[in-house]
């Protein structure tokens, strides 16, 4: 609908000069408003970033009497995501997660509520004989689109132990003996929170020792399975199977084909109804390896025993580009076992480390954590997350590697780090910005006594 503004008498010659040749010889012309949902004219291409403009040649009747116009249209479209965008705010620092206690167990990574919903569910299914929808890799096969980032994560954690083990040949690590802690530097810290079984003797004080790759990387090992939905590990059998990295069997049972350990490739689905399994192809046995073949001599880059002896100490020039390699494929390898773990399934137990790749966890009764003796040594499995497979081990970050240790009373002005990262950082690689706040890097660590005058 056209709004009819202002009616102009017949312009003169000079006049029409203002409008475009097609419309120069017009007799009157109109200006008016309105909507144009067409796109512009060609003519008025220039006039695209502000008011579109619109010339049309129409009739009127005025007085009774046909009278040719130029009719003048503008409309402006509103902008596409004109929205305006909220700023994603960096935090300045960052608290730690919590540390657990060992006499609880652990919280569920899926909400209880959410678990229950589902059960209730597959009771439902199986009450009326239905079976379960099952999609890959529930269902025994591959995905296609993660084999890629299987051998991705592989090779990343190939370099990452060699880069790793490189690195501490240059830069010292020490490791308590009574407990868990890990420190960064060229002497260990004063810091009295060491929970040993002797720590009352020595008043909290760490007892420092030099430590190992397995203190930085810990090794979280799992059952290589050559079928995952075969017969489960019992606890007399599970001297039958091999001990490996999580992370190698978690990219084994996602598409990654190593001769030493072979795992079953399904054509046909798995077939489930509730929890039961009705149709899994039949037992399968692993197949032997040939005699001349030693397993561990094949795969001996995927673990890290004896890896200070298997790679020797780099020139110092090399050293922080070895760093920058071995952070950039730490944080490949934490990628990789997230997207990865989002699709197949890990299960943790809720009271210790150990972890089974796999849909359900073995029977080997060989946890001796929180109240063991009720569950027979059993696992509780659950659900497990990614830092329950690929651990950061968060350790003080140290500011000067080369300076005076630290100390109780400066604790709280301290940040920390992964391990794997404060290694680097200290042989010369760049820290990612998603670890800096933190190691609370903008926080001036004060002197003792300016200490008690802080807030």
């Amino acid at each position: 609908m056209l709004l009819l503004l202002q009616q102009f008498p017949s312009l003169p010659s000079s006049g029409a000069a203002s409008f475009p040749p097609p419309f120069q010889n017009v007799q009157s012309a109109f200006l008016c408003l309105r909507d144009c949902k067409r796109p512009p004219l060609p003519v008025l291409s220039a006039f695209s970033s502000g008011p579109k403009l619109q010339f049309s040649n129409e009739c009127h009747r005025v007085n009774c009497s046909r009278r040719s116009a130029t009719v003048l249209c503008t409309g402006k479209r509103p902008r596409q995501g004109s929205r305006p965008k909220k700023r994603e705010r960096v935090p300045q620092n960052v608290d730690l997660p919590a540390v657990l206690p060992k006499k609880k167990k652990k919280p569920y990574p899926i909400p209880l509520k959410n678990i229950l919903q589902a059960a209730r569910a597959d009771k439902k299914l199986a009450a009326m004989g239905m079976e379960k929808p099952l999609e890959p890799p529930k269902n025994g096969l591959l995905v296609p689109d993660l084999i890629p980032v299987a051998y991705e994560v592989l090779d990343a954690w190939r370099i990452l132990i060699r880069g790793l083990t490189q690195i501490l040949h240059t830069v010292p690590i020490h490791a308590c003996s009574e407990c868990s802690e890990v420190h960064v530097a060229q002497v260990g810290h004063d810091i009295q929170d060491c929970h040993g079984s002797t720590s009352g003797s020595r008043k909290g004080f760490h007892s420092w020792v030099k430590g190992s790759i397995n203190d930085v990387l810990l090794p979280i090992e799992s059952y290589h399975m050559y079928d995952p939905f075969g017969r489960r590990i019992k606890h007399e059998t599970r001297f039958n199977y091999d001990r490996i990295p999580a992370v190698v069997e978690l990219c084994i049972q996602a598409g990654v084909d190593l001769p030493e350990f072979p795992s079953r490739r399904r054509t046909q689905p798995v077939r489930m109804i509730g929890k039961k399994v009705i149709d899994r192809g039949g037992f399968v046995e692993e197949p032997e390896l040939e005699k001349h073949v030693d397993r561990k001599s094949q795969v001996i880059d995927l673990d890290t025993h004896r890896s200070l002896e298997r790679f020797p100490p780099p020139d110092i020039s090399e050293v922080p580009k070895i760093a920058q390699e071995t952070i950039n494929a730490y944080e490949k390898v934490k990628w990789g076992v997230n997207r990865l773990m989002k699709k197949y399934t890990v299960k943790a137990c809720g009271y210790c480390s150990e972890v089974h790749v796999g849909p359900w966890g073995h029977n080997a009764k060989l946890c001796g954590e929180f109240k063991h003796q009720w569950r027979d040594g059993k696992h509780g499995w659950q659900d497990a997350t990614v830092d329950e497979v690929f651990p950061p081990n968060y350790v003080w970050h140290v500011r000067d590697p080369k300076g005076p240790p630290m100390r109780r009373g400066l604790k709280r002005f301290y940040g920390k780090a992964p391990a794997v990262v404060e290694v680097c950082m200290q042989a010369g690689a760049q820290v990612p910005e998603r670890y800096k706040p933190m190691m609370r890097l903008d926080i001036v660590v004060p002197e003792s006594e300016e200490a008690q005058l802080v807030a």
